[in-house]
């Protein structure tokens, strides 16, 4: 099929296509940009199958790299900018990133990621992104056409083993996501969709290639202010909008009494199931909310609710988009029937090709022609999905994912450490924060400022532990596998030990 973007640009090109603080272009004027960057990274070297890392915040020069990179049949591979140098050079590596894009606020960790992996070319996303001249000002050429089984992006997301992981997205996981949620949600000629959400997480990149495929205007905020979102809400006229719970939160909070405009058609909450109080506040304000749940190995949705206005069970995550087959299996993979718990398993063409050099993993979790999610839930007998835990031991704190595996393994490595596992608890603000339960060596005694600020340097700041527990011994099975579940219920009744 012709290239998304430049396809746009020739249908639809004075429809505006992104408003980014002063930015506001046209699907003509992006194509053009876009052309322009390409031709740059085409200078620095850039061609088919290298993988193009891009460590930078959500702005205008972000969206311009997420359709060049591909217009040059590379693989993009967005960073996510809270990470450490540490974790960063470890994505780097396994990645085999040919070049290194990053903007000025993140020019420190380029420099020494720079000095750590000297092979890997640095190129500021400012001299990429710069106005254009020239030549360069005028029609961009036609690209060639897309290929569906070829790799659009890797993003990294938490494997089970503590390590992350980078799931393969094509072309066709991408365009299929973006058919299936508008089967679901509909399409209007003013759409005009929100992006506060990191644009590097599944969630936002999926709304920029959604938009060219669609031909609605995207908002994308540079950072989450809940004052700025309600502001862009009422004064130009956003249709959809994404959030996590602890945005939507913030969101009324911010928003005090006054009501939302008719024009707000949707509010999509993912990232973890809405607490059913926060839901039903949105629903006596009249927000339009639907829940939703999805992963990144699936490019975005699996399941989500109908529109406002349609029939919506309370605490599901809705059905699955229309070319998405979900079922629930038990530990022999067997189809559970309705209203039984298993874990979630899912087909279709939005599923990754698999992770990245990682054949392994990948035969774990792709089983059959089904993605094993490692999610619990159950499906009920008019097919709505209701999600039990959130991957059994997946904290999920403010839409970022931790593995407990990944700060347990940081812990341990810290002098006075014997053993260490790390959990999730309830958190009104955040949906939940992390907590770790210490074994210390006899001869140390550790203090939760020390193994915080050991913590912090190692890991981004969502996953230092907000709270530390010292204990004799960690629950565990007579296997020996450790029994998280007992520390996160008997956390509320816990008191320190030596």
């Amino acid at each position: 099929m012709p290239e998304w973007l430049w396809q746009r640009a020739r249908l639809t090109p004075e429809r505006t296509a992104l408003v980014c603080g002063d930015d506001r272009w046209t699907f003509a004027e992006l194509d053009r940009r876009v052309a322009s960057v390409a031709g740059r990274l085409a200078a620095h070297g850039i061609t088919s199958g290298d993988h193009v890392a891009l460590l930078a915040a959500n702005g205008s020069g972000f969206v311009q790299l997420v359709h060049a990179v591909p217009r040059l049949r590379a693989v993009l591979l967005p960073l996510n900018v809270r990470l450490t140098v540490d974790e960063l050079a470890w994505q780097l590596a396994d990645s085999a990133a040919t070049c290194l894009v990053y903007d000025e606020g993140n020019s420190s960790k380029a420099a020494e990621l720079s000095r750590r992996l000297p092979s890997v070319a640095r190129v500021p996303l400012a001299e990429l992104a710069k106005p254009q001249e020239g030549s360069e000002a005028g029609q961009a050429a036609e690209p060639g056409p897309i290929d569906l089984s070829a790799v659009h992006s890797v993003v990294y997301t938490s494997g089970t083993s503590g390590r992350p992981k980078g799931a393969m997205l094509t072309n066709g996981n991408h365009f299929w996501s973006a058919a299936g949620s508008a089967q679901n949600l509909g399409l209007r000629g003013d759409d005009c969709w929100l992006a506060c959400m990191p644009l590097f997480h599944i969630g936002g990149l999926a709304i920029l290639l959604r938009s060219v495929i669609y031909g609605n205007t995207v908002i994308v905020h540079e950072t989450f202010d809940p004052d700025a979102a309600n502001r862009a809400i009422d004064d130009q006229h956003v249709t959809i909008f994404s959030v996590v719970s602890n945005m939507l939160r913030r969101v009324l909070e911010s928003r005090g009494e006054r009501p939302y405009p008719p024009t707000l058609r949707c509010v999509l909450a993912g990232g973890g199931p809405v607490p059913q109080p926060l839901l039903e506040e949105c629903r006596s304000r009249g927000l339009p909310v639907v829940q939703t749940y999805g992963l990144t190995e699936a490019a975005s949705q699996v399941t989500t609710q109908p529109p406002h206005g349609a029939r919506q069970e309370p605490g599901s995550a809705g059905r699955p988009l229309f070319m998405t087959e979900l079922r629930v299996e038990d530990e022999r993979g067997e189809e559970r029937p309705s209203g039984e718990p298993g874990e979630i398993v899912v087909r279709g063409p939005t599923v990754m090709a698999g992770y990245l050099g990682d054949p392994e993993a990948t035969a774990e979790v792709l089983r059959y022609g089904w993605l094993h999610t490692g999610d619990i839930g159950y499906i009920d007998a008019d097919g709505n999905l209701y999600i039990l835990d959130r991957r059994d031991d997946l904290i999920v704190s403010g839409g970022e994912n931790v593995y407990p595996a990944e700060v347990e393994e940081v812990l341990r490595s810290h002098p006075a450490v014997l053993d260490a596992a790390a959990f999730g608890v309830p958190d009104e603000r955040w949906g939940q924060r992390v907590i770790a339960a210490i074994v210390p060596r006899p001869e140390h005694k550790p203090t939760e400022k020390e193994l915080a600020a050991f913590c912090g340097t190692r890991l981004a700041s969502y996953k230092v532990p907000k709270q530390l527990r010292f204990v004799s011994q960690l629950p565990r099975s007579a296997s020996g596998k450790l029994l998280r579940r007992r520390l996160r219920e008997d956390w509320p009744n816990a008191t320190r030990e030596a």
